[in-house]
């Protein structure tokens, strides 16, 4: 199953930030839309960065309250492992397990179509096991 098939089920709309951005309205974005990472975006929509929850807790314990003023551009991850729409979840999966993160933008074409958490890719193999379970329950009670 691809990547694709997850968006279609959960949508491709993707909460955007830029970098000029204090990690206080990081802070406030991040609870008002209950999501645990921005994808950082220029004027065109390219994706510049992301920053995720973990970003935020790892400047506060290292520079404390006076973070909170900081750009999210100087503590953004710069260099953003995205997947494509075609990519399998076994692939982004591993991305994920690779690079101990959470959260992949999707973009294809150069344009940003998405993002798929740990989440979305759990949710998506449980309904996966569901199905194959439900199918050798049925094979098994036509037998």
């Amino acid at each position: 199953m691809t990547v694709k098939s997850i968006l279609n089920l959960k949508g491709g709309g993707v909460t955007t930030g830029d970098p000029s951005m204090t990690i206080a309205q990081v802070c406030a974005r991040l609870a008002e839309q209950k999501i645990g990472a921005l994808v950082m975006t220029d004027e065109s929509r390219n994706v510049v960065g992301i920053i995720s929850e973990r970003d935020v807790v790892r400047v506060m314990a290292q520079v404390g309250a006076g973070a909170l003023s900081d750009t999210a551009g100087s503590h953004m991850t710069k260099t953003v492992i995205t997947c494509r729409k075609r990519d399998t979840v076994d692939e982004v999966m591993e991305m994920m397990t690779r690079g101990r993160f959470r959260h992949v933008p999707v973009v294809d074409d150069g344009e940003l179509v998405g993002i798929i958490s740990i989440g979305d890719v759990v949710k998506y193999r449980m309904a996966e096991v569901e199905r194959e379970a439900q199918h050798l329950r049925s094979y098994i009670a036509t037998a």
